[in-house]
C-alpha cells in the first residue's frame, strides 16, 4: 500500500498519515507535488488517496495528475479519503468514478470533518477549542475506517447513488462552474503585500511571482488557500473580501 494526497492547510496530509499508520506503520504517504509520487503508485497496488473537496468534487490540480498519468491506475486497488469543512456528498464518489473510467477498482471511501480553511468567508468558523475536538475526531475515525479496511469491511463513504444525488443537488448544481477550470479570482492587495514571497513558495500551481516588490498572480489558482492562509499581511484573498482567520493544521494538533 501507498498514501497519495493533495494538500492545502495540511488536513488531507493528517489524516491520510493516521489512516496510514493505523493500517501498517510502514506505508509511506507522497504528495502528488512529490516527484517520487509516480514511481510509488507504479510500485503499488493498493492505493489511498486523500484530498480536500471543493463545492462536492475534486480539486483541478488532481483531476489533472489523475488525467496525467491516466495509465497508472488500471488494475490498481483504491480507497478514497475526502476531508471537508461540512459536507460533500460524494467527494470520495467524484475521484472513485474518474479512476475507474482508467481501469482502477475502488474499494471504499471515506469522508472525514476538518476544520475550515476557506478563511476569508466567516460561515464555518469555529472556536480553536472546537476545531481541535474535531481533528481528534476525525483522527479517531480515519483510524476506526483503517481497521475496518484491514479485516475487509471497508467503509463506503460518498459511493452510493444516493451520495451522488446529494452531492449533485447539495452543491455542484449551484457552484460546479467555479472548479471546472482553474481560477483567475485570486486578489492581491498590493498595499497590504510587503513582497516576502511566501506565497509564491507555497503555491502548488507556481502561480504567485513577485515582480517589483509585490506578489502577482497569474490565472491559474486552484483553489487550495495555501497563501492565503500563509500569508503574513493577510493580503491575499478569494472568494471573501478579507481574511477571517488564518488556520493551517499545525493549529490544531
Amino acid at each position: 500500500m501507498v498514501g497519495v494526497y493533495f494538500s492545502g492547510t495540511g488536513n488531507s496530509k493528517l489524516i491520510l498519515e493516521v489512516f496510514c499508520g493505523e493500517y501498517d506503520k510502514n506505508v509511506k504517504v507522497f504528495s502528488i507535488e512529490d516527484k517520487q509520487a509516480v514511481d510509488a503508485i507504479k510500485n503499488n497496488d493498493m492505493l489511498v488517496f486523500s484530498y480536500p473537496v471543493y463545492y462536492s468534487t475534486v480539486p483541478k490540480i488532481l483531476r489533472d495528475f489523475v488525467e496525467n498519468n491516466s495509465s497508472l491506475w488500471k488494475g490498481k486497488k483504491v480507497f478514497i479519503i475526502a476531508t471537508m469543512g461540512l459536507f460533500s456528498g460524494d467527494g470520495a464518489g467524484m475521484l472513485g468514478r474518474k479512476l475507474k473510467k482508467y481501469g482502477a477498482y475502488v474499494v471504499g471511501g471515506l469522508h472525514v470533518t476538518m476544520p475550515d480553511c476557506i478563511c476569508d468567508v466567516p460561515l464555518l468558523k469555529h472556536s480553536l477549542e472546537k476545531n481541535r475536538a474535531t481533528v481528534l475526531k476525525a483522527k479517531h475515525k480515519a483510524r476506526i475506517s483503517a481497521r475496518l479496511l484491514k479485516t475487509g469491511k471497508p467503509t463506503k463513504d460518498g459511493l452510493g447513488t444516493f451520495s451522488r444525488m446529494a452531492g449533485f443537488f447539495g452543491q455542484r448544481l449551484y457552484f460546479g462552474h467555479h472548479t471546472g477550470d482553474y481560477s483567475s479570482k485570486l486578489k492581491i492587495n498590493a498595499d497590504k503585500c510587503v513582497g516576502c514571497g511566501k506565497c509564491a513558495s507555497v503555491c502548488p500551481m507556481k502561480n504567485i511571482s513577485i515582480e517589483n516588490g509585490i506578489a502577482v498572480q497569474h490565472d491559474k489558482c486552484t483553489m487550495c488557500y495555501r497563501c492565503i492562509n500563509r500569508c503574513p499581511k493577510q493580503a491575499i484573498t478569494l472568494i471573501g473580501k478579507k481574511v477571517v482567520v488564518q488556520g493551517t493544521i499545525d493549529k490544531y494538533i
